[in-house]
């Protein structure tokens, strides 16, 4: 930037007040400075400005595993509402790796963002890590809730999600069985489970589970072997399947193909497969998924809506809030 106010003649002062605000600068300056920048190519840099900056326009967004279509569509979301309010979101995935996920977090305490959106790893993360960096920098966690850590928290009711898969499922057919990985990657599995149980229990139902190998984000081929397995070994109690979410059951809808099971609602089906998240792939399987969804917007609108606030005005709250939010029943032809 000095070298630039030498070449063209305008004080550094002033050319660093046109980049903080281009209409705080008198017009005909300011026309001088855009001519200049148009002649000389000059383009400030943005990183280097924040570290002399007490508010910079940066904000970033972390997800354990950008390929999942539910992060990818939460994260659109989220950059999109960033954008409209004048920040720069900065994305990174994590790739379901502890280690990468704590290079994320001390790489962004460089870059010095105003606030940031993340959603931890959960199980895998380091608590310790994730706890220092909310403590120094304006954090909003969503989707993967680390009790206890952060400020606030925003995402789905997983005991929500649950309620209504199985209450809907016993209304119309035979009892569930869950469908899950031994190992779950995210920790909203666990919370499906223990729901599972309990609604179950309450209904007067057994609650049959049956549990798949396979470690980290790969869950469409964990449900296919995992279901192939199943399948083969007769270990469904009923014909009717609850996925712990979309993903594994795109895979189990694959097995069931490959085994010549008919899957959808009525008695000329062999099986009916549901599942929970509603990823945006979900309406697009063959059959299309019978789902509990998510509520994308209210999720994305409300966590983007906290952090702007604590950026913008120290909202930081005393003490840990959580934000969650009903899901929604999708009937669709798997069940």
């Amino acid at each position: 930037m000095e070298e630039f106010a030498a070449v063209s003649g305008i004080s550094r002062p002033t050319v660093s007040k046109y980049f903080q605000d281009p209409d705080s600068v008198r017009s005909t300056t300011r026309k001088r400075i855009e001519t200049a920048l148009e002649h000389y190519d000059f383009r400030p840099n943005i990183f280097a400005m924040n570290q002399n900056r007490k508010l910079t326009k940066i904000v970033g967004v972390v997800v354990p595993y950008l390929a999942d279509p539910f992060f990818a569509e939460i994260a659109r979301k989220i950059e999109r509402r960033c954008i409209d309010a004048g920040f720069w979101p900065i994305l990174f995935s994590a790739h379901g790796e502890q280690k990468l996920e704590n290079a994320i977090l001390e790489s962004l305490r460089v870059l010095k963002p105003a606030g940031v959106l993340l959603a931890p790893l959960g199980r895998v993360s380091d608590r310790a890590a994730v706890e220092r960096f909310c403590e120094d920098v304006p954090t909003v966690l969503f989707d993967s809730n680390i009790e206890g850590v952060g400020k606030v928290f925003v995402g789905s009711d997983n005991t929500d999600f649950v309620t209504q898969s199985v209450e809907y499922l016993i209304r119309t057919g035979s009892s569930p069985v869950l469908f899950e990985m031994r190992n779950p990657a995210n920790p909203n599995a666990n919370k499906r489970r223990l729901a599972f149980i309990a609604n179950m229990k309450r209904l007067g139902r057994e609650p049959h589970i049956v549990k798949v190998d396979g470690e980290g984000w790969d869950f469409e081929r964990i449900g296919y072997e995992g279901g192939l397995k199943a399948i083969r070994e007769k270990a469904f109690a009923t014909n009717t399947i609850l996925c712990s979410n979309d993903r594994l059951a795109v895979g189990l809808l694959t097995a069931c193909f490959e085994e010549g099971l008919s899957v959808g609602f009525g008695a000329e089906h062999a099986m009916r497969v549901m599942s929970h998240d509603d990823h945006p792939v979900s309406r697009f399987t063959c059959p299309p998924l019978t789902t509990v969804a998510h509520d994308y917007d209210a999720v994305s609108n409300k966590a983007v809506e906290v952090l702007f606030h604590m950026i913008e005005d120290g909202a930081i709250p005393e003490e840990r809030t959580e934000f969650l939010y009903p899901t929604k029943l999708i009937l669709r032809k798997s069940a």
